[in-house]
Formats: C-alpha cells, sequence, structure tokens
C-alpha cells in the first residue's frame, strides 16, 4: 500500500512564482525515503500541503489512501509531523506537552500517560518530563519535538530537517531511533541537507528541484551514475619523485597523503599495485567528499542549466 501518494501537485504564490509545479510522487508503506533539495527546492512546501497547512493549488494528497481534502481527519490520524522550527508552548512542560497533543487525538489521558512515558523514556526525556521546556538544550527540544509527533502512534512520520544544529553525537542516536520505529512499522519521510544522513538511512530518494522532482530512485541506483570519485589516500613512501600512474588523476596534498580522482572505468587496486610498484605503501582511505553529495550537486548544476529561463515562469520559494 502507499503511505504517501502525490499526483501533479502544484502550488503557485501569485501569478509568477511556482513553488511545485506538478510532481508526482509515491512512498510505499514501511520505506525509510528520502526528499532532498536545496533551499528553496519545494521541500517545506510539499510537506505543508500534505500535513494541511499549506493550501495546494492543484493536484491531490493521499496518506494511506485518504484523501487530504476529502478525508482530513483520516488522513491526519495517521500523519506525524516533525517541523524543522520549534513551535510547542515554552513555558509548558515537557510531560504536559506531549500529553496536550495526545489530547488533540482524543487520546484518553489514562493511555496517553502511558504513551509519554514510552516515548519520552525511548528519547531519553523522561528525567526531563517535569522541567520547563524553554530550559531544555537544543537537542533535547529537537527529541520533544519527535515525542510529541509520535504520541498518536502514527503509521506515516514525515521529519523536516529533524537534525539541524544537533551535535554529532546526538544526531547518531537519532538515526539509531529512527532505524528502530523504522524497523518496527512505521514509514518515515526524511528531508535534510545532510546528504550522509540520507545515504545512511533511506533505501529511497527523491531529489526536488524549483518545484519539480529531477529524480527518484534507490540509493544504490542513483550512486552508480556517479562517474567519478575522490579519494584521500595515506600513504607511506617516499612521495617526493612521485611518478603519476597513466591515466590517472594524483596530486600530493603533503608528505604522507595523496589525492585520487578514480572515474567509473578505473578501479583502485590497479593504482594501488603501481604505487607499489614505486615503494608507496597505502595504508588507509576515505571519499574526499560524501558520494551522494558529490552526485546531488552534478545533478542539481545538470538539471539547472535545463530549466527555462525566467520569462518561462520557473521560480522557487523557500
Amino acid at each position: 500500500m502507499k503511505a504517501l501518494s502525490l499526483k501533479r501537485l502544484t502550488k503557485h504564490y501569485g501569478d509568477k512564482v511556482q513553488a511545485l509545479n506538478g510532481i508526482d510522487l509515491e512512498v510505499e508503506e514501511g520505506e525509510f525515503f528520502g526528499l532532498l533539495g536545496p533551499n528553496g527546492a519545494g521541500k517545506s512546501t510539499a510537506i505543508g500541503i500534505i500535513s494541511s497547512l499549506v493550501t495546494k493549488t492543484s493536484g491531490t494528497a493521499q496518506v494511506f489512501g485518504y484523501d487530504i481534502d476529502q478525508e482530513p481527519w483520516q488522513a491526519k490520524s495517521l500523519l506525524g509531523l516533525v517541523p524543522q522550527e520549534f513551535n510547542f508552548n515554552n513555558f509548558e512542560t515537557v510531560e504536559q506537552i506531549v500529553l496536550n497533543q495526545a489530547g488533540y487525538y482524543g487520546i484518553p489521558r489514562k493511555e496517553a500517560r502511558q504513551r509519554a512515558e514510552r516515548h519520552l523514556k525511548a528519547l531519553d526525556l523522561w528525567n526531563k518530563r517535569h522541567a520547563i521546556s524553554r530550559t531544555l538544550s537544543g537537542g533535547m527540544k529537537r527529541r520533544l519535538m519527535i515525542a510529541r509527533a509520535l504520541i498518536h502512534d502514527p503509521k506515516l512520520l514525515i521529519l523536516d530537517e529533524p537534525t539541524a544544529g544537533v551535535d554529532i553525537e546526538l544526531r547518531r542516536s537519532l538515526w539509531q531511533f529512527l532505524r528502530t520505529i523504522n524497523e518496527q512499522g512505521t514509514t518515515i519521510i526524511l528531508t535534510t541537507h545532510y546528504l550522509e544522513e540520507a545515504e545512511t538511512l533511506c533505501k529511497n530518494i527523491a531529489i526536488i528541484d524549483q518545484g519539480r522532482i529531477i529524480e527518484h530512485t534507490d540509493v544504490k541506483t542513483l550512486l552508480k551514475k556517479l562517474n567519478t570519485q575522490s579519494f584521500i589516500l595515506d600513504v607511506n613512501g617516499e612521495l617526493e619523485h612521485l611518478r603519476i600512474p597513466k591515466g590517472y588523476k594524483v596530486q600530493r596534498l603533503d608528505a604522507g597523503t595523496l589525492e585520487a580522482e578514480i572515474t567509473a572505468q578505473q578501479n583502485l587496486t590497479a593504482l594501488f599495485a603501481e604505487l607499489a610498484d614505486q615503494g608507496i605503501e597505502v595504508i588507509s582511505m576515505k571519499n574526499k567528499a560524501n558520494r551522494l553529495e558529490e552526485l546531488f550537486l552534478h545533478m542539481l548544476h545538470k538539471a539547472n542549466q535545463e530549466t527555462p529561463a525566467p520569462g518561462h515562469n520557473q521560480a522557487s520559494l523557500k
């Protein structure tokens, strides 16, 4: 079953600005799906329409088969939203915020307290349940937003930049939490600027730019389109008189580090062998940049080259 189905979805602001330009998108039940795009691409507009916070111009949107216009209550009851901005009452306690959210869905108070305890413990906030929310750290506030969105046990959870502004340790812990609830059956749609996040968590992704879906595929297939990759090599050996192997782009960064650009037709093993012939041993290597990020930037550049001139009514909105 489709957890989310968008068909010919458009959003216009006035006569000139098209925030969404007839996008089609389907997300299967149980997926961990990534929606990627630069600022102003239309990601937040699409999320706003799905969650009934933004009025669409035309097209349809369904959540588990329920149309957001014709069956809004059924659609909303299956949807949990974690927006990018903190939007809870700063003067309520952590527990009050989560319990009040449960009330909007008609959840009995006793059951709501049980759910609140479960989610707050899972997100390491139980010991802060009596704390006033404005006293929380940024990371705790982010986790509170997730707990609030989960209180009615939605089948579809949408997170808009959930790890923006949090430290690396918290980001990793949130990744693990999201993996766990996805494995338990919750469909997740994630928008993110951290492309490492999408490559790590998501099986399928869509890339949106200037209100259009320019790619919709699985991550593995998408990465196959990457023609070149850049690697940083830590080496042992004398680099002073390094002979660049024929056909490869290799440059010395310092006395013990090389940067190599490898095409899809080349392989690292052959390069390592040629370096070994010169007495240079590769100790370790890493990607210079996240692979998905390299491809993402390439695709956006290509899409922008193909975009009609401004007179053709193409514009973007943050």
